[in-house]
């Protein structure tokens, strides 16, 4: 499925770039697929796809 209109990226693009590419950051994804946001209205997708392909990120407790 499409998500960002504007570059053409699919949903397998922000799969790849995320586990494949080891973006963290909607904005490595664009970097990933040699591309920039343009209008913004994808970004939230981006960013919610992104943590479900890479799953929760366990953080250490100091301690």
């Amino acid at each position: 499925m499409y998500v960002c209109l504007c570059n053409a990226l699919t949903d397998r693009d922000i799969h790849a770039a995320a586990t494949e590419g080891g973006a963290s950051r909607p904005a490595e994804v664009f970097a990933h697929c040699a591309c920039r946001a343009k209008c913004g209205s994808c970004v939230r997708t981006v960013l919610g796809m992104m943590r479900e392909a890479l799953g929760p990120i366990e953080e250490e407790m100091p301690g």
